[in-house]
């Protein structure tokens, strides 16, 4: 069960959490422009050099297409943030009701690697289901990893989070889909939930968690 006792804030990932994403959908669209051995370079437990500067802003989004580029010099420009956001799915209403819900109660922060093209993405997303960017009036502070240059599961990202916000550890619940991450977070002593395959965020605030 999900443990809730003394908590007062909660860190939440975005893609697998909150926002329904398929890496799979992003690998196969790369391997129909192209580049067949997109699975040895990225995914959701390891990722090559490219994508943790990208992710830390350390590399432009003109400079990750250039890279893409050079595995495949015939590729379009627009083919590419086609390919590499194909993973980002929808917002599930459910979810965003549930958030409201708990920003009642607790500070709620959203913590994500990510980069600017992703941003970009699921931005018109939210904005094309709920007619605006609704995180803006849920979460105190959206944390991206391209704009703070900081990445999970490394200790400095989770405490830049923590410091930024006057937050004590023992009184945070960090959820993600990701279990490195949540390593990450537990060895700063944050309360920290791994969400597993298939189970849903809803379902933890409702008891009915494993």
């Amino acid at each position: 069960m999900l443990e809730l006792n003394g908590v007062k804030n909660i860190i939440f990932d975005l893609g697998g959490v909150i926002l329904n994403i398929d890496y799979d959908q992003t690998a196969n669209a790369f391997k129909k422009i192209g580049i067949n051995n997109f699975d040895d370079i990225y995914s959701q437990a390891k990722q090559g050099q490219v994508f943790d500067k990208l992710e830390t802003g350390e590399l432009t989004p003109d400079e990750f297409r250039e890279y893409m580029k050079e595995i495949v010099p015939s590729l379009q420009l627009s083919a590419i943030d086609k390919a590499w956001n194909a993973m980002l799915l929808d917002l599930p209403a459910q979810r965003i009701n549930l958030l409201k819900e708990l920003k009642k109660k607790y500070r709620l922060f959203l913590l994500s690697n990510t980069n600017e093209i992703h941003i970009k993405c699921f931005r018109k997303i939210i904005e094309a289901s709920y007619g605006e960017n609704i995180f803006d009036s849920i979460f105190e502070h959206q944390y991206y990893s391209s704009d703070i240059g900081l990445r999970k599961p490394n200790a400095d990202c989770f405490q830049y989070v923590l410091e930024k916000n006057g937050l004590e550890a023992s009184e945070t619940l960090f959820i993600d889909d990701s279990i490195q991450h949540v390593e990450g977070a537990r060895k700063l002593k944050i309360n920290a939930y791994y969400l597993i395959p298939g189970e849903d965020i809803t379902a933890l605030f409702l008891g009915k968690a494993r």
